[in-house]
């Protein structure tokens, strides 16, 4: 479990500070900061949209958390000296060379969306409009008829839920889905992890919008038991779980603890929300299917930027009464986007794509978190940790007692002279010198055996010594 790291536990508090900016997910786009102007992130793989998280948001000032390893006051191109992010031309150049030897590498673990070109992702949008399945041949839709429509049926089917909607933003459908569930229970407390993405990367938006109220069932950095739930001394209207809980580990509860959770807010009188933007690639763990998992629910909701290559966008399923009503407070926050075409288009796309990929990406997840184990070791690593060490999804921590400034650079070295990409963006949610990264395992990874992996951190560990001997 997170608590068992060392650094996962300490990070636990440090998250709750890392705003920055992450109004709408932007803690799932490639740059982890932790100065204004960088949103904090994640590497969505070519093959993976948004699941593919390599660093959240909060890297801090001095720690390469915004300057990526490059450019500090002192011009210096290391990441370890001078304050990076001082100078705004010097990181943007730093933000240009990180996705410059990124997009330049001939192996990886997973792409960056910002490594893709606009035109390119264009050319591949106009492939997918080409294919008469998904309705290329269509009219453009208005205000979220037509290919978008097709997409909310597709959701809601793969879910085994009656409806779905459409959003252009996770937080929208998040903070409606709760506002919504507390005039029907009439329970303004929502019951939620302090590390759930509702807490740390929404900026209390159902606290300070909707006027909701938030109880805690643990604090630990894992999912809440059973009991815990069970016992929480006041009563709430929701119990929101996100699924898996990112900021932990990207951990999960078996399946037998989940049901025990969902029927303890049962006792409770309360519904059940889940979180579940990464829902897709819970299947493996959990050994069910999407429409059992989802009818634990009383309302689920999904993104499909993360894991499934989209663009934009996510969806809210439940009962059809929920999603009408959905609907309305959809068009009262400003989500009734004129033509959404693009997303939606994406985001089909992905479902066909994408998810049928999930479980392999899982099982490779497995081999990959055990070579880096492994290599760490042989390596003579004084410490480190990936978390968890076998990992629930296709995404895990590692943590190594190095500062973020130092192994960023390392990582942008690695790729300039090698071509390959190992590790992004690494932050220090605990104590100063042990940094922490995302690793998303997708499609590219697949080629990767365990000796790539051994041979690529034997690489990078070799110019992080350097570093560090040259910086004293």
């Amino acid at each position: 479990m997170a608590d068992e790291t060392g650094g996962a536990g300490s990070g636990a508090e440090g998250h709750t500070d890392q705003v920055a900016d992450d109004a709408d997910d932007a803690d799932d786009t490639v740059e982890a900061t932790g100065a204004p102007g960088e949103t904090g992130g994640t590497d969505s793989t070519g093959g993976d949209g948004g699941g593919t998280d390599c660093g959240t948001t909060g890297g801090k000032a001095g720690t390469g958390g915004d300057g990526g390893g490059t450019s500090g006051t002192s011009g210096g191109t290391d990441g370890t000296s001078g304050t990076s992010g001082t100078d705004g031309d010097g990181k943007q150049a730093a933000r240009a060379r990180r996705i410059a030897a990124w997009h330049g590498s001939e192996r990886t673990l997973a792409h960056g969306p910002t490594e893709g070109r606009i035109a390119d992702r264009l050319a591949a949008l106009a492939l997918t409009a080409d294919d008469p399945s998904y309705g290329g041949d269509g009219w453009v839709d208005v205000y979220g008829d037509g290919v978008v429509e097709e997409l909310e049926r597709r959701v809601a089917t793969l879910l085994g839920m009656e409806a779905a909607a459409f959003f252009p933003t996770g937080t929208m459908a998040q903070q409606i889905a709760l506002r919504c569930w507390a005039g029907r229970t009439g329970v303004p407390v929502v019951a939620v992890h302090p590390l759930a993405h509702l807490e740390v990367h929404e900026r209390d938006a159902y606290l300070t919008v909707s006027g909701l109220r938030a109880v805690r069932p643990t604090s630990e950095p894992r999912p809440p038991t059973a009991e815990e739930v069970r016992d929480l001394d006041e009563p709430f209207g929701t119990l929101a779980l996100e699924l898996p809980l990112r900021d932990a580990g990207f951990v999960l509860p078996s399946w037998e603890e989940l049901v025990a959770v969902v029927e303890a807010a049962r006792e409770r009188d309360a519904v059940v929300h889940f979180d579940g933007a990464r829902l897709w690639e819970c299947t493996a763990h959990f050994g069910r299917e999407l429409p059992e998992i989802a009818a634990l629910a009383d309302s689920v909701y999904v993104s499909f930027y993360k894991s499934l290559d989209g663009i934009s966008g996510a969806a809210l399923a439940g009962p059809e009464s929920l999603v009408a009503e959905a609907r309305a407070w959809r068009h009262r926050y400003g989500g009734q986007l004129f033509q959404q075409w693009p997303a939606a288009l994406a985001a089909l796309a992905g479902l066909d794509r994408e998810l049928p990929r999930l479980p392999s990406y899982v099982a490779h997840a497995r081999v990959v978190a055990e070579a880096l184990r492994k290599a760490f070791t042989a390596a003579g690593v004084g410490w480190s940790r990936v978390h968890p060490e076998v990992p629930h999804t296709h995404q895990f921590q590692v943590w190594l007692p190095y500062p973020a400034a130092v192994l960023d650079e390392a990582g942008v070295r690695l790729a300039e002279e090698t071509r390959t990409t190992l590790f992004r963006r690494w932050q220090e949610p605990g104590p100063p010198g042990l940094a922490m990264t995302e690793v998303t395992v997708a499609s590219p990874a697949l080629e990767w055996t365990a000796e790539d992996v051994t041979a690529a951190v034997d690489a990078f560990l070799a110019r992080v010594r350097e570093l560090m001997r040259r910086d004293g």
